[in-house]
């Protein structure tokens, strides 16, 4: 019993110190028993890696981190809490139910925390041989609820991917610590871009500081990128899940890294036992970078002084600014293009441009690609980027980034006019047989009378057959008669059209989404830049909508109405095909406290005055008198020189005749733009319009929103703050502050006053929108305008001529639930 007894004391004695042992360095394991304190650490089976609270040169705040094992100086390749320290000594790490990773400190405050939307039944947190953290189920090795490696922090490990996951739209890229003592993320992101083919770019912030070659099949090519090697070898991998680049390590025994530093220059380190150090391997961008500091047009080279030429046949668009230095306008042809009469000129050694404006064609050999280069007036080059096999990529619009080495590989095609050209063979051919092409149009333009007339015929009795094998009888949806159907010729757009302009709906060409859908930007084929409304599977807004929206503007052509090019109905698919308006809204700009500072008085008075022609032409002009019924600053959208144009025609009404105004059981617009009448009592007129511009008006001179409006002296909305201003003589305050110094004072306050009679309670005190268009451009004087609509202070003075004057807010409350707003 003796020698029992004191077995048992010596159990108790040695077992603290087992669990210690196991806790702090024995383990590769965290499970919700066993947490990690502040002390202790974690080792990877092989002891490659180590895992545990430390603190970065000078700093006494406390993160959890991942570094080597064996390598005597502390390198650490991946930081947990990198934006939120633990101050003290305190910290903990844990794993808890469903399998969250947390970071506590000692007043048991969440730190940090992983992310996860799977469960395990029994979690637990692994550090693996190649330096990833993992969450998985005890008793699952192979299904990971979450791993750091899918979270890079600024250095890249061997078997780390660097993309884009395109099922979640997860984007995997490394990121520079702020400095030496501080892991937060920093200014510096070294990543993939995936427009055109795959490349990779370092940014500061979103603005662009090296771009690499595009991936080639083989590597990324160019003077900065090594090619593969015989230390590790490197990818990009495609499928349908996702697009990133990785890479391991040929020798095992060989240790490398890929790092972000907080300078911006990205490097490969690779151990070097010998020294006991780490060996740069490469870095990038290289000594006296070259990237996008010459223009469009201009070529770059390193070691040239100057560094920046203009292509051949290529001159300087400013030659006093180059001459000084300054190549940012960059270079012009010396001849202009002529379109149908163009060729190429061919540049070797080059890094290729720009790829923002690219179009691929993975499966089109060299040849085909000029000859659908020279059909597009608008592409400017194209190039065979693969080394693998067929593939090419054309360029729209002006070539810029472009750099010219003996180490580059590629070959581009840029087009120029013909006495400045050499074409290929076959462009060469269609030249020879121009002149036979000429002596033959008379002949030909004469078939071609007699031919038009027959097709003229044919076409109205062949309910667009040809659109028809396209997209199927789908576009009969569209129509309720055949009258309707001929008289409407709107060009109809394949899917696969659009799924190629988008680049198959892109979230990077992702503009935006309403009750509608998403709206996507992309690229005809002839280089026309469009807007692709696409109808939500999940949206109120149907086939009614869609049609009415098609019909209603189809015919309609002003310049403050955004163009409606055409539409694709295939199978589910339901879409509106817009001129691309590359400003955004008018929201965009005036709701938002830095970017309304870019919109001044004239600006915003051009909107304005812009807006009014439009409604005018839909009310008075048009072919039919259309009633918007949804106008509001998102609608209002805005071209490269900041005009306006109205658009999202889905919830619009036509009127034929003398019609004025109609009745709707079913309200539908947004809250602050909507009339009384119409929202109370579903009665819609062009005055409903009228009553919806008053308040845009007011929203841009005061850069606030109507709804949701607040002021601590009332609780009004903007148009009861405006209309109690105006009684007050104190008009000036409404104005946006940001305004004050570019404004015309007469200017605001007859807008405002015109505002506030486009607003009032009853529709026929409104002015006609040709009446508004008359005032903004006249100094004429105004009448006074009377109280506004949902306007309920009682000590204002009681207008005896306006309607539901008297009606109680409660009564307007309650009858204000059965809008149908958005």
């Amino acid at each position: 019993m003796g020698l029992e007894h004191k077995r048992e004391i010596f159990l108790l004695i040695i077992y603290p110190f087992l669990l210690i042992s196991i806790v702090s360095g024995s383990s590769d394991t965290i499970t919700s028993a066993f947490p990690l304190k502040d002390g202790g650490t974690i080792i990877s089976s092989r002891g490659l890696f180590e895992l545990g609270f430390f603190s970065p040169g000078n700093s006494k705040n406390r993160y959890i981190g991942i570094w080597y094992k064996n390598i005597p100086t502390k390198t650490v390749v991946w930081v947990a809490n990198r934006e939120t320290p633990v101050t003290d000594t305190s910290g903990i790490l844990k794993i808890t139910n469903p399998g969250v990773l947390t970071i506590m400190n000692d007043k048991n405050t969440i730190v940090w925390s992983s992310n996860t939307s799977k469960a395990a039944q029994t979690p637990v947190a692994q550090l693996l041989d190649s330096g990833n953290l993992v969450v998985r189920d005890k008793n699952d090795n192979l299904n990971f609820l979450w791993q750091s490696f899918d979270y890079p922090g600024d250095t890249l490990l061997p078997g780390m991917k660097m993309g884009k996951d395109l099922v979640t739209g997860h984007e995997s890229y490394i990121t520079s610590w702020k400095n030496d003592n501080d892991p937060s993320s920093g200014d510096y992101a070294f990543g993939c871009d995936l427009h055109g083919y795959p490349h990779q770019v370092i940014r500061k912030g979103q603005a662009l500081l090296y771009r690499s070659e595009p991936w080639n099949g083989i590597d990324f090519g160019g003077i900065s990128v090594l090619p593969q090697n015989a230390i590790y070898k490197f990818d990009m991998v495609f499928n349908e899940k996702e697009v990133f680049y990785t890479y391991r390590m040929l020798n095992s025994s060989m240790i490398s890294r890929l790092t972000m530093n907080h300078s911006g220059i990205a490097q490969r380190w690779v151990w070097a036992d010998q020294v006991k150090d780490w060996v740069l391997y490469f870095s990038i961008p290289a000594a006296g970078g070259c990237d996008l500091v010459c223009g469009a047009y201009g070529s770059c080279a390193v070691n040239s002084f100057p560094k920046c030429g203009c292509l051949d046949k290529f001159v300087p668009k400013y030659q006093n600014e180059w001459n000084g230095a300054n190549w940012s306008k960059g270079c012009v042809r010396r001849k202009p293009l002529a379109c149908k009469t163009d060729g190429f000129v061919k540049h070797t050694n080059i890094k290729v441009p720009d790829l923002q404006n690219t179009f691929l064609y993975k499966n089109m050999t060299l040849l085909q690609c000029e000859k659908l280069c020279l059909k597009n007036c608008s592409c400017t080059a194209y190039a065979n980027t693969l080394k693998t096999g067929p593939g090419c990529m054309i360029w729209m619009g002006d070539l810029f980034d472009i750099q010219e080495a003996p180490t580059y590989t590629s070959v581009l095609y840029i087009r120029m006019a013909f006495s400045d050209s050499v074409v290929s063979g076959s462009h060469k051919k269609k030249r020879k047989i121009i002149p036979l092409i000429v002596a033959l149009i008379g002949g030909v333009l004469v078939s071609m009378g007699l031919m038009f007339v027959f097709w003229r015929k044919w076409k109205k009795n062949s309910v667009l057959k040809g659109e028809e094998e396209k997209v199927g009888n789908d576009t009969d949806q569209l129509y309720t008669n055949e009258s309707q159907k001929e008289d409407l010729e709107l060009p109809l757009y394949s899917l696969s059209e659009i799924v190629k302009a988008t680049h198959n709906f892109s979230f990077n060409n992702k503009l935006g989404e309403g009750g509608y859908g998403p709206v996507y930007k992309g690229f005809l084929l002839d280089g026309k830049e469009i807007a692709v409304k696409r109808l939500s599977k999940t949206s109120n807004q149907g086939l009614d909508e869609f049609k009415n929206e098609v019909i209603c503007i189809s015919k309609l052509q002003h310049r403050n109405l955004v163009r409606l090019l055409g539409c694709c109905i295939q199978g589910d698919e339901k879409m509106l095909i817009y001129e691309y308006m590359p400003n955004k809204s008018l929201d965009y700009f005036i709701f938002d406290e830095s970017r309304r500072k870019s919109l001044d008085w004239p600006g915003r008075f051009n909107i304005i005055n812009g807006v009014a022609r439009g409604l005018q032409y839909l009310h008075e002009d048009s072919r039919l008198r259309i009633i918007h019924r949804d106008l509001k600053a998102s609608n209002i959208l805005l071209d490269f020189d900041m005009n306006p144009k109205i658009s999202d025609f889905g919830m619009a009404r036509s009127f034929i005749g003398n019609e004025t105004q109609a009745n709707t059981m079913k309200v539908v617009g947004t809250y602050g733009y909507m009339s009384p009448e119409y929202a109370v009592d579903g009665i819609f007129s062009i005055k409903s319009d009228v009553f919806s511009f008053g308040v845009l008006v007011l929203e841009i001179v005061s850069g606030k929103k109507n709804r949701g409006f607040f002021h601590h002296d009332h609780h009004h909305n903007l148009l009861g703050h405006a209309w109690l201003l105006y009684h007050e003589g104190r008009l000036m305050e409404i104005i946006d502050p940001s305004i004050t110094d570019s404004c015309h004072l007469y200017e605001v306050l007859r807008s405002i006053e015109l505002a506030l009679l486009c607003v009032q309670r009853n529709p026929d005190d409104r002015p006609s929108m040709s009446t508004v268009v008359v005032t903004l451009s006249s100094d004429g004087e105004l009448p006074e305008p009377k109280q506004p609509g949902f306007f309920y202070t009682e000590h204002v003075p009681r207008d005896d001529t306006s309607s539901s004057t008297h009606a109680p807010a409660s009564t307007t409350a309650m009858t204000i639930t059965l809008v149908d707003g958005r």
